[in-house]
């Protein structure tokens, strides 16, 4: 055999070996693919895993994922019915149910992607603008709180807690999720959940809030301030009038005791002194002579005095008689 001989056979030899490789194709298990021919699509699509054959050099496969995949929209600045600016952010689950009619429509998943966000976008804000902020922040099942919790709600809080709530923020979800459904078929798309994963107020608006919120604490923190000042004033006044009571009724008893203690003396000094006349003329005497004393002054007595003339009629003789 000669050289070129040769040559010839092992180039015969690749290029069978190449088109035996570019003969079949393998498809994973999530994985669903469309057969282009010259950049056009050709045949059904192949949507089971496994062996596949396409024709070589002029066919090739276009795959694409059969999974649930996931759309994460911005947050978007929109308005409620009640005018409120809010940031909605959303969320979505979607997967491929017609690679043939993904392929014409929007090509790749990046584009996919880009068509999703301009219909849930546009559906979200029909359906947010469509509807109060209470729809939105609470649940078709959603009962106001009862008893004490509403003691300390404004009125015009109440009011909005009272409401009632028609569709709610699961009710809306849902309605959003119908409507994209009715518009992402034609891209051979099937959305299957579509969640508001998060709320909340534009910055100028939350400052207001914010100022409301802490007005309506400074409101409720002063009615219990007055409330607490008015059962300190109430507790004090009995406390008050029950120290009244307490001493009136311990001075009423000390001069019952002092009264009593003293007709006791009386009655005894009169016993005492009723026995010896005498006695008590003289003891007497003595004391209007002590309490007379002053130690700036002389007190001069003579023989003629009282004092003396007990000293001079004493009879010993009749003290110890008596004794």
């Amino acid at each position: 055999m000669t050289r070129a001989m040769r040559t010839t056979l092992a180039i015969l030899v690749a290029l069978v070996l190449l088109a035996a490789f570019g003969t079949f194709y393998v498809l994973e298990e999530g994985e669903q693919a469309v057969i282009l021919q010259f950049g056009r699509p050709v045949g059904a699509p192949a949507t089971e895993a496994g062996l596949h054959f396409k024709v070589p050099f002029i066919q090739e496969v276009r795959r694409f994922d059969k999974r649930l995949l996931i759309w994460d929209g911005a947050p978007n600045q929109i308005p409620t019915a009640g005018r409120e600016f809010i940031w909605v952010d959303t969320t979505a689950r979607w997967r491929i149910v017609d690679p043939l009619k993904f392929l014409k429509s929007v090509a790749t998943e990046s584009g996919a992607q880009s068509r999703l966000g301009d219909i849930i976008d546009s559906m979200v804000r029909d359906h947010v603008a469509a509807n109060p902020l209470g729809e939105l922040v609470r649940s078709s099942a959603w009962e106001p709180p009862k008893g004490e919790a509403l003691e300390e709600v404004a009125e015009e809080v109440l009011a909005e807690l009272k409401k009632e709530i028609r569709l709610g923020r699961e009710g809306i979800s849902q309605a959003i999720l119908s409507a994209v459904q009715k518009v992402t078929p034609e891209y051979g798309i099937e959305v299957i959940d579509v969640r508001i994963k998060r709320l909340n107020y534009v910055e100028s608006v939350r400052e207001k809030v914010y100022v409301r919120m802490i007005s309506e604490r400074k409101r409720i923190a002063a009615r219990f301030r007055s409330e607490g000042e008015g059962r300190s004033a109430e507790i004090l006044g009995n406390m008050e009038k029950e120290l009244r009571e307490i001493r009136s009724g311990a001075y009423r008893k000390v001069q019952e005791i002092r009264g009593k203690g003293d007709a006791t003396a009386t009655r005894v000094y009169g016993g005492a002194y009723g026995r010896d006349p005498e006695f008590y003329a003289f003891s007497r005497t003595l004391e209007s002579l002590k309490e007379s004393q002053n130690k700036n002054s002389v007190l001069v007595l003579t023989t003629d005095s009282d004092y003396y003339r007990y000293l001079k009629e004493a009879n010993p003789s009749r003290l110890k008689t008596r004794r």
